[in-house]
């Protein structure tokens, strides 16, 4: 069962969806790098369109994480916590672990990836091996074969998707996606308020992106 709705809807994705509007943005905003790469992206996903599950998810996953550079926020965007849109991402080429995540999801989408099969999972990773004690907030992306099975994780600190129980590091919070929010790894549970506070990053991350028209 839900936890909480999100009360955020994108508008379908898919065969409309104006990949050239968006690299003319990336052209304009952030040069010809920008738009080099939102080109590139364009064009895999153009060439994805009818490719198999595995692909889809195994070169949205190389193509967004070999493309961006990790930067803090603080360095990026000269804020504590900032959720930059795929475009934003892309065409500037950095962003930090929710930044890969969320421009993997949206590129899923539009490839026609079942949103419900998407989580984008808020995690503590555990650093320095297998006997550390210590951990960092992380977030990366969920996918479902089916709604109730184990998920593969995409992260950007792996070139390799692997299912959630070979990632022993990781040990989820909180999932959402456009639907709603669970607590824990499971669809189950109830909300906090740490954790829907950043949906209002969330929200605001959808209203760019419609404004634009990324939809």
């Amino acid at each position: 069962m839900m936890a909480l709705c999100v009360y955020v809807a994108l508008a379908v994705l898919g065969q409309g969806f104006n990949f050239d509007g968006q690299v003319q943005l990336a052209a304009k905003r952030y040069g010809t790098h920008g738009q080099q790469t939102m080109t590139q992206w364009r064009d895999l996903m153009r060439s994805l369109d009818y490719a198999q599950k595995t692909d889809q998810l195994e070169k949205v996953n190389a193509f967004i994480n070999s493309h961006v550079t990790f930067t803090e926020d603080s360095a990026g965007w000269g804020q504590n916590d900032y959720w930059a849109t795929p475009l934003e991402t892309l065409g500037r080429g950095i962003g930090d672990c929710e930044d890969y995540a969320i421009a993997k999801y949206f590129s899923l989408l539009i490839l026609g990836v079942p949103g419900d099969h998407l989580r984008i999972t808020y995690v503590k990773a555990r650093t320095g091996g297998p006997s550390s004690s210590r951990y960092e907030a992380h977030m990366v992306l969920a996918y479902y074969a089916s709604v109730t099975g184990e998920p593969l994780i995409l992260d950007n600190l792996s070139e390799e998707i692997r299912p959630a129980s070979q990632r022993p590091d990781l040990t989820p919070i909180f999932s959402f996606n456009s639907d709603g929010l669970w607590i824990g790894a499971s669809p189950g549970g109830h909300s906090s308020g740490s954790s829907t506070a950043r949906l209002s990053h969330w929200r605001n991350l959808i209203a760019r992106m419609h404004a634009d028209g990324f939809e």
